[in-house]
């Protein structure tokens, strides 16, 4: 499939999983963060996870979360999406999952600042239970992508 993009279609699709894959691991690390930081709260350790954190909202999810819906649209556009192409269930089913994936990271980093603010108010096992979403969703997301089962 190379529509628009041309040659450039795979080297497109390349950079688009591999910040994926950046994305994946600032959204798998920063839940585990907020566990130790909402048990530090309180202690001098917290303001270490507070700069934690923070470093790794601005160098590895920022950035990447942006890089992957850039490259993403450009990937969607390339196969029809907003021409209306036939056989794109899956695509849209992907799109889903990934808006979820962005809200949640909203929440997570709204979150780490709230305890930065030492307000914590997520049960500790609940905490660690909704760390565990990214894990789910990309699940989900790669089996859409691979499998296109509609």
């Amino acid at each position: 499939m190379t529509g628009w993009l041309g040659g450039a279609y795979l080297w497109v699709k390349a950079a688009h999983i591999i910040f994926v894959i950046y994305w994946m691991a600032g959204l798998f690390l920063l839940p585990r963060y907020l566990v130790h930081h909402q048990e530090a709260l309180g202690t001098p350790e917290a303001a270490g996870w507070e700069k934690r954190e923070a470093l790794l909202r601005r160098m590895i999810l920022g950035p990447s979360i942006g890089i992957v819906w850039l490259l993403g649209i450009a990937l969607a556009l390339n196969v029809g999406l907003i021409d209306g192409q036939p056989g794109l269930g899956w695509l849209h089913a992907k799109l889903l999952l990934v808006f979820a994936l962005s809200g949640y990271q909203g929440w997570a980093i709204g979150y780490s600042k709230k305890l930065a603010k030492g307000a914590g108010s997520i049960a500790p096992r609940r905490l660690r239970l909704l760390g565990e979403v990214p894990a789910l969703a990309v699940i989900f997301v790669v089996i859409l992508a691979v499998v296109k089962p509609f």
